[in-house]
């Protein structure tokens, strides 16, 4: 993800020099054979790759606005596992009866730990990277065995939390509204995992790029008159512009 304002070159020129390479075999060859055959080929009006431009533009605006409303979609999950975090730790030191500071600073560490955790298992990373400072011995040798990581740390706190209520260290009304934070983010949790596993279909990415070619070839062909040097950089030139918008809206939605 990018956290500079200013973008440099050589990462725009990385996100789309393969597309390059293609738009230039494509166009030299396309310039090529149409002045080597150019008897036979009809003569293509500029209207056609107009068409074509006008096709591809609705079909990255499309893009462009699923990827973002993903992207919005999933800050604003992760922006409310913040603040149930916060919600928490807050519950915890106010309504839970005092001399149990040691539990309310454990299940604060392993929230923290929670955090760290969910963050790396949607990345596909290890899960238990980064957290063995904030869990003790017991709870990470106890994880271990989890296949979903974040899952069995919340399933500590709700015991740890139900613990409490047993030895009367808490109200029944506390409880509930502890109760409702676990479950928050439980659900928020559930609601990241979903957009994980839910893709674009790559047939959308393979489909676009291949009528951005063809608008590449049409318009070769429509640029009949014009030399090589001036009409390959064109190209290029153009179609820059939508491989941009659209690596831009893989790169958002990813």
């Amino acid at each position: 993800m990018l956290l500079r304002r200013n973008i440099p070159v050589r990462y725009l020129f990385e996100m789309i020099k393969i597309e390059w390479l293609y738009v230039f075999a494509i166009g030299f060859t396309a310039h090529y054979l149409t002045h080597t055959f150019r008897e036979f080929i009809p003569e293509m009006p500029l209207a056609i790759p107009l068409f074509l431009g006008t096709a591809i533009s609705v079909l990255l605006s499309f893009k462009l606005n699923q990827s973002y409303e993903r992207w919005w979609e999933a800050r604003k999950i992760w922006g409310a596992i913040v603040n149930d975090s916060r919600n928490l730790v807050l519950q915890l030191q106010t309504l839970v009866a005092k001399g149990n500071d040691e539990v309310v600073n454990k299940i604060a560490l392993r929230q923290i730990a929670w955090c760290y955790s969910l963050g790396q298992s949607l990345r596909d990373r290890n899960a238990t990277d980064n957290i063995i400072e904030f869990l003790s011995d017991e709870d990470f040798t106890s994880i271990q065995s989890h296949s979903n990581k974040p899952l069995a740390m919340l399933q500590m706190q709700a015991k740890d939390v139900a613990d409490l209520k047993e030895k009367q260290q808490t109200e029944v009304f506390t409880l509930v509204q502890i109760n409702t934070t676990l479950v928050n983010l439980t659900n928020s949790m559930g609601m990241a995992e979903r957009i994980k596993t839910t893709v674009f279909p790559i047939t959308y990415r393979i489909f676009l790029h291949l009528i951005i070619y063809l608008f590449v070839i049409t318009l070769s062909i429509s640029l009949l008159d014009i030399k090589s040097y001036f009409e390959i950089p064109l190209l290029l030139i153009l179609s820059t512009g939508f491989f941009l918008l659209e690596k831009s809206a893989t790169e958002m939605q990813d």
